[in-house]
């Protein structure tokens, strides 16, 4: 019989987490005393406490026969999160167009309001879909722009974006004004007026990559924002390494759009993400793929997908609750210690170079690391095949090294153990 105490404790984590308690109460009366009992006032300590990240490692099911240090590619899942998408699906297959339309999809509402809590935004503003890509297209392709129209990007952006620029100046006519950004950079009002200087008359609209997923530098968003609104241009930020990465708020970014991927650092399923747009200016997008209101006020327009994965979407609540239990504070205070740790074992050892900004506030868990006379696809082999380390080699633009990219799972031996690989690489 369930004591007062454990009754207690399930009635919690039901009111606090009950995405999880929907999936494992047990485990969920478990995360909510992770979630409840620290003070945010003991954020040093709690970032300390190797014992509470290993209660975290022990949630996922992570590889022991490998180092997964390319988190920045995709993410795992904690288990609770696998658990989730596998019973939506078995019940979703118990007969589908009854659990999946009358049932699942009941569901989204709730979902929306809980992301919605995360971004720091209203509900009305906030999409599900299913990755950074497609929020960000759906943006890209419908504004209306015009021939000569001018849109601000940069030549360190992600490739799907960039090709769906070019895709709209190839068949609209609008004109692409590039910047060539020069990483890493530590002064957030230099980055800054690489954009700004690129403005005139007939820009509408600018693009900005919240963090370059190439190298980990964090762009000054609402400063460009800011200037670009001055001047009436839109500003789009892709957000896919920045949610549930560190901690922020959407709407102090001062974009009008933003899009992520929620299988990157929110640990939610793969092909899951959101799309944020600013309350009024939904009426102005039309929906990629379309319904009977394209260009109307309900930000649902953009979510006319057909039948979709309601496993994988519902199971994105469970992934809100478990980075709710570690907190995005503390999740951030984490992941850039995690980078600290290793980088500053091997910072100051000959041939080594970064291009991730030193600045603390400029980066956060990623960074890129490159050894003087070597390629970074020999670096990125080497700490695999003799170290079993898995990395990935970056050449794009003017941005070259080994992407290192370590989540909360991680552990400081595992960053150890990277350390002195790279120590016997840059040996030769």
């Amino acid at each position: 019989m369930p004591t007062p105490s454990s009754r207690r404790n399930f009635l919690r984590s039901a009111a606090v987490l009950p995405f999880l308690s929907a999936i494992d109460p047990v485990f969920a009366s478990e995360a909510s005393q992770y979630a409840t009992t620290h003070h945010p006032n003991a954020l040093d300590a709690l970032v300390s406490d190797e014992d509470f990240w290993g209660w975290v490692r022990s949630s996922y099911t992570v590889s022991p026969n490998i180092i997964n240090l390319n988190n920045g590619g995709v993410a795992p899942q904690p288990k609770v999160v696998q658990d989730a998408h596998i019973r939506y699906y078995q019940y979703a297959n118990e007969a589908p167009s009854y659990y999946m339309w009358q049932i699942l999809d009941q569901g989204r509402e709730p979902l929306r309001e809980k992301l919605a809590g995360l971004a720091g935004c209203d509900k009305e503003e906030i999409a599900i879909n299913r990755n950074a890509t497609e929020g960000l297209n759906t943006v890209i392709f419908g504004l209306n722009l015009k021939a000569g129209d001018e849109v601000v990007l940069t030549r360190q952006d992600y490739p799907n974006m960039i090709n769906a620029w070019k895709q709209r100046e190839k068949r609209d006519g609008i004109k692409l004004v590039w910047v060539d950004l020069q990483l890493p950079m530590e002064n957030e009002e230099e980055i800054a007026v690489c954009y700004t200087k690129a403005f005139t008359s007939k820009t509408k609209v600018v693009m900005v990559t919240h963090l370059i997923n190439w190298c980990g530098q964090i762009m000054p968003v609402r400063r460009i924002a800011d200037a670009a609104h001055a001047m009436g241009i839109e500003v789009i930020a892709d957000g896919a390494h920045t949610f549930a990465h560190f901690d922020f708020k959407v709407p102090d970014l001062g974009c009008d759009y933003f899009a992520t991927s929620l299988h990157k650092w929110l640990s939610a399923p793969f092909g899951s993400g959101m799309l944020y747009i600013k309350k009024d200016k939904v009426k102005n997008v039309w929906a990629l793929l379309s319904n009977n209101e394209p260009d109307g006020m309900d930000i649902r327009k953009f979510e006319s997908l057909g039948t979709r994965s309601f496993a994988s979407e519902m199971a994105i609540g469970a992934a809100v609750d478990f980075h709710e239990v570690i907190g995005s504070k503390r999740k951030e205070t984490r992941l850039r210690q995690l980078k600290d740790h290793w980088v500053n074992q091997v910072k100051d050892f000959p041939k080594v170079s970064f291009n991730q900004p030193k600045s603390k506030h400029l980066s956060c868990a990623i960074a890129s690391i490159a050894i003087e006379g070597k390629k970074p696809e020999e670096v990125a082999g080497e700490l695999f095949t003799k170290h079993k380390i898995h990395t990935v080699a970056i050449n794009w633009e003017n941005i070259h090294g080994v992407r290192v990219t370590p989540n909360v799972y991680t552990s400081l031996k595992d960053l150890d153990k990277l350390a002195e690989a790279i120590r016997k690489i840059a040996k030769g």
